[in-house]
């Protein structure tokens, strides 16, 4: 069984490879940034790590997104429709939960298929 691990660290690895099953770590944007502007890099951050797993944003399987403040639901959305663009949307859970820091507002967690 082959395990690969991008930008392994003592507490954690920000992507995790099981034969085709790419295992992406809660990414977070700059804290203390709005929620658009969190989102925004969130998403970037995902792309660019798929795509160094040999995957892409249209290969997501699930998302869980955790916001600080469900009250931000609008504005996160309002991002993540755009950035899907209303074709291989994929199966998704939001909740509300208290971040690392205050200052994060939104945290998403992916798996993809390569």
């Amino acid at each position: 069984m082959t395990i690969t691990r991008i930008d392994a660290g003592q507490r954690m690895s920000q992507a995790v490879i099981h034969r085709d099953t790419v295992y992406l770590a809660g990414q977070v944007g700059a804290p203390g940034e709005s929620v658009t502007a969190q989102t925004t890099a969130v998403l970037a951050q995902i792309e660019a790590l798929l795509a160094r797993t040999g995957s892409d944003k249209s290969k997501i399987l699930t998302a869980t997104i955790w916001l600080a403040d469900m009250a931000d639901f609008a504005e996160m959305n309002a991002v993540w429709d755009k950035w899907v663009g209303g074709q291989d949307a994929p199966a998704r859970a939001t909740g509300e939960a208290k971040l690392a820091t205050p200052d994060y507002r939104v945290e998403v967690i992916v798996v993809a298929a390569r």
